[in-house]
C-alpha cells in the first residue's frame, strides 16, 4: 500500500508538463506534491522541507537534471536524509543512462512512456525511500545512543580500567575523604614519553598493545586499594589515600616508577620499552581543597619537568596554586 502522505517534488521549466505529472499523482490519491519551475528555485524549497521522491527533468536551463541530483546528494548528506531522484528524459541509449546512474539518479523515465510509467515508478520509489530514510532514522538513534553510552561511561575502552571521568569521580571521594577523616591523598600522573615514537614507528595496533600492557603493568604494581585509570592516550593517573602524608614521597612510588622504565614490554613484533614519567601531588586537610579537576591539571602541568629531568616530580597542595604561575614543585630521585 502506497504512503499517500510522502512529499513528492516535481521539477520542470514546462508549466505543461508539471500540470500533466501533478494530474497523475494527485488522481492516484498523492497529498504532498509541490512544484519548481527550476532547479535552483527547487533547491530552496528542498533545503526548507526534503521530499522523499523528486521528479525532474533532465534537460532544463542553468542547471541540469544530473546537476541537480549533484546538489540533492549533498544536501541529503547535510539533512541526513534520502531523496529518490528520477529524471524524465527523451534521450536514449546505454551510455546516457549509465552516466545518469554514476550521477546518483536512482531512476528515469522515457517521456514517451511517462503516462504508462509514471505511477508504477512512483510506487517503487515510495517504497525505497521509505526503507532509506527509515534506515537512517534507526542508524541515528543508535549514534545517539552510543554517543550517549560514551558520554557515561566510565571506563576506558581499550584497557578496561577507569577512563577519565571515573578518575574524576574517583577523585572527588579522595578529596571528600581528606575532608572529613582529616586525612591525606596523593594523584599521581603518569605520561608515556615515547608514546607517539611508538605509534609512528610500530603503528597504532602495536601501540595499543603497549598500552594495555602498561595497564596491566600498574594493576600488578599499586595496592588493592589505589585506583588507576588511564586519562589520556599516553597518560595513566593513580588515585591513592593515606592517614599520614609521610607515606607520600618520590621514593614511595619508585617501584612504580622503575617497573614501567626498566622493564621492556611484550607485544606481537617483540619487546618494546617505554620511557615513563611521573608526577604526584599531595593532598592534606588545608583548606580550600582543589576540584578534582583542579587536582589533576596541577599535576598535569608538573610532568613537563619530569620529563625534562627524568625524575619523579612531587609537590603539596597549597591553595596558592590555583592562581595563574604554576605551581613551584620539588624533583627527587
Amino acid at each position: 500500500m502506497a504512503n499517500l502522505n510522502i512529499p513528492i517534488m516535481v521539477v520542470d521549466d514546462a508549466k505543461f508538463s508539471s500540470v500533466m505529472i501533478g494530474r497523475t499523482l494527485k488522481g492516484a490519491g498523492f497529498r504532498d506534491i509541490r512544484f519548481a519551475s527550476s532547479a535552483n528555485e527547487a533547491l530552496v524549497q528542498l533545503q526548507k522541507r526534503p521530499a522523499s521522491i523528486l521528479v525532474a527533468d533532465w534537460l532544463m536551463p542553468e542547471m541540469d537534471g544530473l546537476q541537480l541530483t549533484q546538489q540533492v546528494r549533498e544536501l541529503d548528506k547535510r539533512l541526513h536524509h534520502f531523496t529518490y531522484v528520477i529524471l524524465l528524459t527523451a534521450k536514449e541509449g546505454v551510455k546516457a543512462l549509465a552516466e545518469a546512474f554514476d550521477r546518483g539518479v536512482d531512476d528515469f523515465i522515457n517521456k514517451s512512456v511517462m503516462n504508462d510509467q509514471l505511477l508504477p515508478r512512483i510506487f517503487a520509489a515510495d517504497r525505497t525511500a521509505h526503507m532509506q530514510n527509515q534506515l537512517l532514522e534507526e542508524n541515528k538513534l543508535l549514534v545517539d545512543n552510543l554517543q550517549q553510552l560514551e558520554k557515561h561511561s566510565l571506563t576506558d575502552h581499550l584497557t578496561g580500567i577507569g577512563n577519565l571521568r571515573f578518575c574524576l569521580n574517583h577523585l572527588s571521594e579522595a578529596i571528600r575523604h581528606v575532608e572529613s577523616r582529616d586525612a591525606s591523598a596523593c594523584l599521581l600522573v603518569i605520561a608515556l614519553q615515547n608514546a607517539k615514537q611508538i605509534e609512528q614507528q610500530r603503528g597504532l595496533a602495536i601501540y595499543n598493545e603497549v598500552a594495555k600492557g602498561v595497564a596491566r603493568r600498574l594493576q600488578q604494581l599499586i595496592r588493592p586499594l589505589d585506583i588507576i585509570t588511564r586519562t589520556g592516550d599516553d597518560q595513566f593517573s593513580i588515585i591513592t589515600t593515606h592517614l599520614h602524608d609521610e607515606q607520600y614521597t618520590p621514593k614511595s612510588f619508585r617501584r612504580i616508577y622503575e617497573g614501567l622504565n626498566l622493564k621492556a614490554f611484550k607485544s606481537s613484533v617483540g619487546y618494546i620499552s617505554i620511557k615513563a614519567a611521573m608526577s604526584m601531588c599531595i593532598l592534606t586537610n588545608t583548606p580550600p581543597l582543589p576540584t578534582a579537576e583542579q587536582l589533576l591539571v596541577v599535576t598535569r602541568k608538573m610532568l613537563q619537568k619530569s620529563l625534562e629531568t627524568g625524575l619523579i616530580t612531587a609537590t603539596q597542595w597549597n591553595p596558592g596554586m590555583l592562581k595563574k604561575k604554576p605551581p613551584q614543585s620539588e624533583a627527587t630521585s
